[in-house]
């Protein structure tokens, strides 16, 4: 048992060592990608997204990386139908690789402008191309196992936010009835049936073949849209163009021995790959089997565990950033999904108690030819044996026996290694856990002597500011004292120069006092001068003011005089025209007096007439009223005279009347009214006229 453990640790020491070569078999730099990376990215079934799920069935999702620099991210859908469910028509974005783990049920599709369908099964593998338009619906069977799919998609339209795939629903839809309605030349109420559809999830009971009025509705316009020749989407019992699918399960497998056996599909086996950048691959592994340490020089695997537990060992490529990389181990179960880069030397190892099966993709169509470390098929073997013990720095004896030793190839017996490798993951890990514990330790260790040294500097530090404290009490000390000094000195020296500037000050106050009495005796010098020039000069002006007097007042008779006579001529010449003027005025006022004399005479003529003039019309007017007044007083008499007579009448009228009635009162007894109030006279004669008649 030691011997094979041994054996195994040789086999990874190979595994960093045989990357060197890789490069003489052919690869380029560019296949190996630099970087931090994390070989063989997992992620747990438990850790799915959740993309649908109703009581009908779910769909999860995974994004998952190959983890290097510069490769590819994967998207693969979990998708899962109980029995008789469908999952309803979608556009597909992406191409889309799957895989049938269990059930089965019917595929269909449309396929350049012609229907397609297919019937599923466990163990088929197909792909459909990005455009296509697809459904799948499973079978009621009786064991009523649920369709369960895996797929991958690939090339997706570059654009963010994107889904790998739409639905029909939401395409159609999206347009306004009137569109819709010239568009697929309907009647609105079709449409408008179209339309008021309750929302359907994605996944809903398969309606019965009587109720797919409104399904046979949306696939009409589907058939308008992708141009299909008249077969219906739901039309499950036609019988045309049917699709030819790969049937993993019943494949002759690619290798078999006692230890397990794998499978790869390429476009060869399977021609819808072709196009595609993915092949589909199986493997299981008996109890206490391995899949022998290899790596892939074409492409990366995207692996599903199907069935069991197992190890995954991935190792770093030794031309790798030892910072970005590191050797991994790891425990996988059933529907957990695991990726390792192409490149990357990896072996999948199988518990004593249980088989260990999955399936996954990889990165290319083509037949992919893994390159084995140990046993009858190591790439080892063709290289030249000196060249590999000189790699290893070992004897070719060494060599010899290393390579010979192993019978088997690929699918290796290997009894308990899944579980030494998970002793070995674990010690591992509890290793790492204890390193981190040391480290933690140490950096605490570390912070204990780093604040063990900060203390001592602080200290340190304290006493240099204590020293350079005393230092400098001393030197201020020491300079206070020289201060004092100074000050004094500076005092002394300020007295002495106070005492000269006193004897100085009183020297030239004495000076100035000289100084200011030679000034006052020749300012009065001065002043005696100026008054004796002042009384000569006031005594000048003087004589000549009494002259310019005496001047003025001779000018002055004259003018007087010359002003004297003129003022004489201006008073005769006055006087003349004051006499013209009153005789003038005189002249005017005997004239003024005669017109108003005039005036008033005419005045007093004029007033004579008009008075003269209104006694005239007064006698008139007078006249008039005499007349009138006769005139009225001749009416007034009319009058009365008129209204006597209408007096007498109506007094002879009445008597006449009274005569009139007592005596048809005499004549006619039997009509006097009853009544207190008598009958009118002009009733009482009719009716007494009237009883005469009779």
């Amino acid at each position: 048992m030691l011997k094979k453990y041994g054996k195994l640790l040789v086999l990874f020491l190979i595994c960093l060592q045989v990357i060197v070569s890789v490069r003489a078999l052919g690869h380029d730099d560019d296949d190996h990608h630099e970087g931090d990376w994390s070989a063989g990215s997992v992620v747990r079934k438990g850790e799915r997204k959740s993309v649908v799920s109703t009581e009908y069935g779910e769909i999860s999702a995974v994004e998952i990386s190959d983890g290097v620099r510069g490769g590819g991210r994967y998207h693969l859908q979990f998708i899962t139908l109980e029995p008789d469910a469908l999952f309803l028509p979608v556009l597909l974005h992406a191409d889309m690789v799957f895989y049938v783990h269990s059930g089965g049920g019917r595929l269909s599709w449309v396929d350049e402008d012609e229907m397609r369908r297919v019937n599923l099964q466990r163990g088929d593998v197909y792909r459909m191309q990005h455009g296509t338009v697809f459904f799948v619906q499973s079978n009621l069977e009786l064991e009523r196992q649920k369709l369960r799919i895996y797929a991958i998609f690939t090339n997706p339209i570059d654009e963010p936010n994107m889904r790998v795939y739409s639905s029909i629903r939401d395409l159609i839809l999206g347009f306004d009835n009137k569109v819709l309605q010239e568009a697929f030349m309907v009647s609105e109420d079709v449409i408008e049936e179209l339309t008021r559809g309750a929302m359907p999830l994605a996944i809903v009971h398969a309606p019965p073949r009587k109720e797919r009025t409104l399904w046979e509705l949306e696939a009409q316009f589907m058939k308008a849209i992708l141009g299909s020749r008249g077969y219906s989407m739901f039309d499950t019992n036609n019988k045309k163009y049917k699709a030819q699918v790969f049937n993993i399960l019943k494949a002759d497998p690619d290798f078999e021995n006692c230890n397990g056996r794998s499978l790869m599909v390429t476009k060869k086996q399977l021609p819808a790959l072709r196009g595609s950048k993915i092949g589909i691959f199986m493997v299981n592994l008996t109890r206490g089997s391995m899949m022998g340490p290899h790596w892939n020089p074409m492409a990366s695997e995207i692996s599903i565990v199907m069935q069991g537990q197992g190890m995954v060992r991935v190792v770093c490529s030794s031309t790798m950033n030892e910072s970005g990389c590191r050797n991994m181990s790891f425990r996988v179960g059933e529907g957990d999904v695991f990726v390792v880069p192409r490149f990357h030397p990896m072996a999948q190892m199988a518990f004593n108690n249980e088989s260990f099966i999955f399936m996954g993709f990889s990165t290319t169509t083509k037949k992919n030819h893994p390159q084995f470390l140990a046993g009858k098929a190591s790439v080892l073997r063709t290289l030249d044996q000196q060249v590999v013990a000189a790699s290893f720095g070992v004897a070719n004896m060494t060599i010899s026996h290393l390579l010979d030793s192993q019978g088997e190839s690929i699918i290796l017996d290997c009894i308990s290694c899944a579980e030494e490798e998970e002793r070995m993951m674990e010690e591992e890990i509890e290793k790492e856990k204890e390193e981190a514990r040391e480290r933690q330790e140490e950096e605490a260790r570390k912070r204990e002597e780093e604040k063990k040294r900060e203390d001592e500097e602080e200290e340190a530090r304290r006493r240099e500011e204590e020293e350079a404290k005393r230092e400098e009490e001393e030197k201020r000390r020491k300079e206070e004292e020289e201060a004092r000094k100074r000050a004094e000195e500076e005092a002394r020296r300020e007295e002495e120069e106070a005492r000269k500037r006193e004897e100085e000050q009183r020297r030239q106050e004495q000076e100035e006092e000289e100084e200011a009495r030679k000034r006052e005796e020749e300012e009065e010098e001065k002043r005696r001068r100026e008054e004796k020039e002042t009384r000569k000069r006031k005594e000048e002006e003087q004589r000549r003011e009494k002259e310019e007097t005496r001047k003025r007042e001779e000018v002055e008779a004259r003018r007087k005089e010359e002003e004297a006579a003129r003022r004489e001529e201006d008073e005769a010449r006055k006087r003349e025209g004051e006499e013209a003027r009153r005789q003038a005025e005189e002249d005017a006022r005997r004239r003024e007096q005669e017109e108003a004399r005039r005036k008033v005479e005419q005045e007093e003529e004029r007033r004579r007439r008009e008075a003269a003039e209104r006694e005239e019309e007064e006698a008139k007017r007078q006249e008039q009223e005499r007349e009138e007044m006769e005139k009225r007083r001749e009416k007034d008499t009319r009058e009365r005279e008129r209204q006597v007579e209408e007096a007498k009448r109506q007094e002879q009228e009445e008597a006449e009347a009274t005569e009139l009635d007592m005596s048809s009162r005499a004549k006619c007894p039997a009509l006097i009214p009853t009544s207190a109030q008598p009958p009118t006279p002009s009733a009482m004669p009719i009716a007494c006229s009237s009883s005469q008649m009779k």
